[in-house]
């Protein structure tokens, strides 16, 4: 499918009936001969189209993948060194591990680099080594998921109290704060998204472009950027992370330190980089499912349902969309839905810096009606 709402690109025939009738009609041109069903030779004809139809199909992919529209997985790496623009790594979740000691320690403790802390099947590690002398009885290290990806987010805080090789004098360990900070490698329509801004880095200038392009390359969990200039010389960024969540101040400032570089801002530019403000909503909806469906009911309700939080979700991830629940509406009745009413306000405005987050969310099944 592709990208950017462009219309598709068709560059060959590839039905194998098509292409089996224009071999039959150039053998018709050449010899003058009109096979018969039962003809050896058609059956000839028929497997080759089948077989020129598979290769064609095959040819066509290739093509596409030369468009950025349609490029995926390596040829989408390559379009992107063309650009200068690399694919964003997966990242490793971080967190800070407490130790709590022994207050009748006299010798001083080390603790290793590769010191290893375990929750579930999940694994973080200190990367460098420390000495904790004499006296001290609490001492914080950071340590960092063994391996990339999200799978290292959400822990909360003491939730990590597993020390996997034992250390003496040591009478805990837990996580101070909530583990974060690990993403996937980026995925090909966000890569693909910065690959068609890559143009605008080329400015030293500070073009609004630019300025979008560079936040959305300091971490692949933005999914939204916006810059805009409220004063002369001064540029407010605001920035969206995935499935809607407003950005931590760490992810505030890793923006700040990728917009702010020497190669990116202009001297006489005063960036300021910031989470969108929430704009509260209601949605409130009722439902009812044909009563010609009533046997699967079930699987109706849980397609609603996924469509109805997929709706949310779609909502929230980008800012300045307004509310329009007619949307919502036939994505509910695309999903199954046979009557939808919404008890809540059709449309809400939301301004460029603004994201909409719903306070109230309900989703009703009313039964069955006849339709």
């Amino acid at each position: 499918m592709s990208r950017f709402n462009l219309p598709d690109l068709y560059f060959l025939e590839k039905a194998p009936e098509q292409i089996e009738s224009e071999m039959l009609l150039h053998v018709r041109e050449k010899t003058g001969l009109t096979l018969q069903r039962a003809d050896p030779r058609l059956k000839f004809i028929q497997a080759l189209a089948a077989f020129v139809s598979i290769e064609r199909n095959k040819l066509e992919h290739a093509l596409r993948q030369n468009r950025l529209s349609y490029a995926e997985d390596d040829m989408l790496d390559h379009m992107g060194a063309e650009m200068s623009t690399e694919r964003l790594p997966a990242k490793y979740a971080q967190t800070t591990m407490a130790f709590s000691l022994e207050e009748e320690r006299v010798d001083a403790l080390t603790i290793p680099a590769g010191t290893r802390y375990q929750v579930g099947d999940v694994y973080f590690e200190t990367k460098n080594a420390h000495i904790i002398a004499p006296g001290t009885h609490l001492y914080t290290v950071e340590a960092t998921c063994t391996e990339p990806g999200e799978m290292g987010n959400g822990f909360l805080v003491g939730e990590i109290a597993t020390l996997v090789e034992p250390l003496p004098y040591v009478k805990s360990v837990q996580n101070t704060i909530i583990t974060s900070g690990g993403a996937e490698e980026e995925s090909d329509d966000a890569y693909a998204e910065r690959i068609r801004l890559a143009p605008e880095s080329f400015s030293v200038a500070g073009s609004e472009l630019a300025y979008i392009y560079w936040a959305k390359s300091a971490s692949q969990d933005i999914v939204d950027a916006i810059a805009d200039t409220p004063k002369e010389g001064e540029i407010d960024i605001r920035i969206l992370m995935r499935d809607g969540r407003l950005p931590t101040e760490e992810e505030l400032k890793l923006v700040e330190e990728k917009v702010s570089s020497k190669r990116v801002r202009p001297l006489t530019d005063k960036v300021a980089i910031n989470a969108p403000t929430t704009k509260g909503y209601e949605v409130v909806v009722e439902y009812w499912i044909a009563r010609k469906n009533a046997t699967v009911s079930s699987i109706i309700e849980t397609q609603v349902r996924a469509a109805f939080e997929a709706y949310l979700k779609w909502q929230r991830e980008k800012m300045g969309r307004d509310v329009d629940l007619s949307e919502l509406i036939a994505r509910l009745k695309q999903a199954g839905a046979s009557r939808v009413a919404v008890h809540s306000p059709m449309f809400i405005e939301v301004k460029d810096k603004e994201v909409a987050h719903p306070t109230t969310t309900s989703l009703t099944l009313g039964g069955l009606v006849d339709d």
